[in-house]
């Protein structure tokens, strides 16, 4: 009976002594859950905080600040940018709104979403939505169309009161692509991507082209790499429309050509 006692003690003692490292190991509730996504975000277009496609990316602020981040998308995609503003127990009605800008810094408009709404004095949070435009391969130097390279969003809010202003909010961004296939495809390609460039510095005397070192403002890319090029669907639709075209013609060529035998002359055996 005394030995079944120990036991239970010794038991108890290591129960007690694994709660706290089994505590430490939950993830904090700043941690996002998505593994991989960035958990801030920037203060501008140089500091915007890039994310991939798919990634769910988190941010705490203060109701007032301008939160940037960035994302690539390619030539074929039309990309949905969704925003979520967790905002705080107690607060007054509050207009929130997100823009996105491609990589010459453009405001590119929303096909359709909501990309401004106003969260009442009862509402936890708010949600935003932008479906883009499908990103063009090559346009026009006049025109206003997305291309492929590097876009920013930027959230804010644009009316609150006085006494809203500094509260902390948290914010969760999340960007994802359709691929529109053959149907967006024009005949043109950009020779780069519109991605921030690279800001050399001056290169000392007598320094290798390897040892110069860079500033990459903007590096992430799509998971394939950049295509932005010539192959598309189309020109699988276009080779089995030819090689139809072509089946179309033999055929009715030969049921119209006939025997070839002038009248009333017999076939030959």
């Amino acid at each position: 009976m005394r030995a079944v006692r120990v036991l239970s003690a010794a038991l108890l003692t290591l129960g007690l002594a694994a709660a706290p490292a089994a505590a430490d190991s939950s993830p904090s509730p700043g941690a996002s859950g998505d593994d991989g996504a960035p958990t801030r975000a920037g203060t501008s277009f140089r500091t915007a905080t890039e994310v991939a496609q798919g990634r769910t990316a988190t941010a705490r602020a203060s109701t007032g600040d301008y939160l940037y981040w960035s994302f690539p998308a390619d030539a074929g995609q039309r990309p949905t940018v969704r925003a979520t503003v967790k905002l705080p127990e107690s607060h007054a009605a509050e207009t929130w709104q997100i823009d996105v800008y491609d990589g010459l810094r453009r405001r590119q408009a929303c096909q359709y979403g909501a990309q401004t709404r106003t969260a009442g004095a009862d509402r936890p949070s708010v949600e935003l939505e932008c479906v883009l435009r499908t990103v063009r391969a090559w346009s026009e130097p006049w025109a206003n169309d997305p291309l492929p390279g590097t876009y920013y969003v930027r959230l804010t809010a644009l009316r609150l009161s006085t006494a809203d202003l500094g509260q902390p909010v948290n914010a969760e961004l999340r960007v994802e692509s359709k691929d529109m296939g053959g149907a967006a495809a024009v005949d043109g390609a950009l020779s780069e991507p519109l991605v921030p460039g690279i800001a050399t510095r001056a290169e000392p005397e007598g320094a290798k082209d390897d040892d110069s070192p860079t500033a990459v403002l903007a590096d992430l890319e799509p998971e394939d790499g950049w295509t932005s090029g010539w192959w598309s669907d189309r020109w699988t639709w276009t080779a089995a429309g030819g090689v139809l075209a072509a089946l179309a013609g033999v055929a009715g060529y030969r049921l119209t050509r006939g025997s070839g035998r002038p009248p009333g002359v017999p076939p030959t055996a």
